[in-house]
């Protein structure tokens, strides 16, 4: 049974989002410790339907990324999971392969599906046997197999880890939640036959986990009838093999991406969570420096952590790949040099392959300077700089700060920084990508 986990409007925000580089995650808990090998099926065959959507929702793209590259993502970075067998109808192999190859998935294989979900699961399980290609790959399968849904980007770590344990212990595990809506039966002619008492029933939902053997061989006995009209792993599990699961409470952030306002709410969450926190360049200069403290406070009261160092050299490089906000402040020089020299490391790293970085130019005028144009570099410059780093996913705004005397002008004037550059964070509009705004 399905249902909306977390109401129907406001899907939960997950507490741990993947925001590192593919591979590590800056923010997951510490390592867990997995001594055996472990693998995942994700079934992407579906057409997407309840979307209303042309291009099946796993395809569908949001800051410049289709959804399924963000579920990939959230596996691999576990160093824990072996590789990742992503299913997809034949039609979209080329498509499937495209994105692994552009956001440069490591540990990614994609084999065709099958006419039905459990259809495509069995073409996966297969393929981590080495029997998709004909091959006996005994000793190379996994001992427990993740099946996961490609439109569940949100899982977390400690509860992947958890499913998997329990299925190495009991020979399966699976998540649920608990029934937000009653549900009712009802006769054939559309009237209430009876309600089933909620708080005995759950909904099943993703992960699910298995041993191999478990798995490969429910699937090696199950019937056409099986293949055709069911959906439940787990039940495949105990009709078969007498294998009854772990079932597991998980988070409500394991909600679908079912509708198009899904799409929505997922991106609202990706954007929250990589807006948390920024790095504040000061290039050694004492004002830069007063102004990233004074900016620092401001952030405070607009729930964002700031980190301000003088340069990316040394240790301080780390934040090239920590970071997905970048603030450079300059003082009384209108030269873009020092942003040109950030985006080329930027580029170097190539850390906007997976997201989108932001990066901020605050030129504040202690001197009397009026506008930007009476410096080296006419205002057009900064439009330059930053239609050349849109091509690598680096998107270029600009603020100019007039310095003043006047200690309430000058605090108001530093809060106005703060908000413009929470909202630039915040929402990564193209549209105003090379603008100069005024503060």
């Amino acid at each position: 049974m399905q249902s909306d986990n977390c109401g129907p409007d406001r899907p939960a925000h997950p507490g741990i989002f993947p925001t590192g580089e593919a591979g590590k995650s800056d923010h997951e808990p510490a390592e867990r410790s997995v001594d055996f090998p472990v693998s995942v099926v994700l079934p992407a065959g579906g057409t997407g339907e309840r979307t209303g959507l042309q291009t099946p929702k796993q395809f569908c793209s949001f800051l410049g990324r289709p959804l399924i590259s963000y579920t990939v993502q959230t596996f691999e970075r576990l160093s824990w999971i072996q590789s990742i067998v992503v299913v997809v109808a034949k039609e979209h192999m080329d498509l499937m392969t495209d994105i692994i190859q552009r956001f440069q998935h490591r540990k990614v294989r994609v084999v065709p599906g099958g006419s039905t979900r459990h259809r495509s699961i069995w073409n996966g399980v297969l393929a981590l046997g080495g029997e998709a290609e004909g091959e006996a790959a005994a000793g190379d399968r996994p001992k427990v197999v993740i099946i996961h849904d490609a439109v569940r980007p949100f899982v977390e770590e400690d509860f992947l880890y958890k499913i998997t344990m329990a299925a190495k212990e009991q020979g399966a595990a699976g998540a649920i939640r608990p029934l937000v809506s009653t549900v009712i039966a009802t006769t054939a002619e559309g009237y209430l036959d009876h309600s089933l008492e909620r708080a005995k029933y759950r909904a099943s939902e993703m992960p699910q986990g298995f041993t191999y053997d478990v798995i490969y061989q429910a699937y090696q006995r199950c019937t056409e009838s099986d293949f055709e009209f069911g959906t439940e792993c787990l039940h495949l599990a105990l009709q078969y093999c007498g294998t009854n699961a772990k079932l597991i409470q998980g988070p409500p952030t394991l909600w679908k991406v079912t509708y198009k306002r899904d799409l929505a709410a997922a991106e609202s969450i990706i954007k929250d969570a990589l807006s948390q926190s920024a790095c504040i360049i000061t290039g050694g200069s004492a004002h830069a420096a007063t102004l990233a403290g004074a900016l620092q406070k401001a952030a405070g009261a607009l729930d964002t952590e700031l980190e301000v160092i003088p340069d990316l050299m040394g240790e301080n490089a780390s934040y090239l790949l920590k970071e997905w906000n970048f603030i450079r402040v300059s003082v009384n020089c209108s030269c873009l040099s020092e942003v040109e020299a950030l985006l080329g490391d930027l580029e170097a790293a190539d850390r906007a392959l997976l997201h989108p970085v932001v990066v901020i130019w605050v030129h504040l005028s202690c001197s009397g300077e009026s506008s930007i144009s009476g410096g080296k570099v006419e205002p057009d410059g900064l439009m330059e700089l930053a239609s050349a780093a849109k091509l690598h996913n680096i998107l270029l705004y600009g603020i100019q700060l007039q310095q003043s005397k006047e200690i309430e002008r000058w605090e108001r004037s530093v809060l106005k920084v703060m908000e413009i550059t929470s909202a630039l964070i915040r929402e990564r509009s193209p549209a105003l990508v090379g603008q100069l705004l005024q503060a």
